[in-house]
């Protein structure tokens, strides 16, 4: 079985050496989304019965993290900007931001003429 796996992987490799994920070579593409139902079924039951998978369910999350142009990193972002005053930055505008949440929030300070954790 791994002769076989290593020889899929030459074979893509000797198409495109400057393949940057095997996921994006076509027979490998093909055979993923193939078999991603059978897969998500898998790390669906494992999780509902308890048992843990935490290479299948962190392969899984790689594979939908990888096809998607953008990622809801906005939620980290927003938590690190109310609890820290970190800025986020948007998508339908260009710069950092900062919010005052909360009425806590509004002696954070401008933004420019913060000095905290530099050195």
């Amino acid at each position: 079985i791994r002769a076989q796996l290593l020889s899929k992987i030459e074979n893509a490799l000797k198409l495109n050496k400057d393949l940057p994920n095997l996921m994006v070579d076509r027979k490998f593409a093909t055979e993923i989304n193939i078999r991603q139902m059978a897969w998500r079924r898998i790390v669906t039951l494992a999780v509902a019965s308890g048992i843990s998978c935490p290479a299948l369910s962190a392969s899984l999350t790689y594979y939908d993290q990888y096809r998607r142009e953008s990622l809801p990193a906005n939620l980290v972002q927003a938590q690190r900007d109310f609890f820290g005053g970190h800025t986020f930055e948007r998508v339908d505008r260009e710069g950092t931001f900062h919010c005052a949440w909360t009425r806590a929030h509004k002696d954070i300070g401008d933004l420019n003429s913060r000095t905290a954790g530099e050195i």
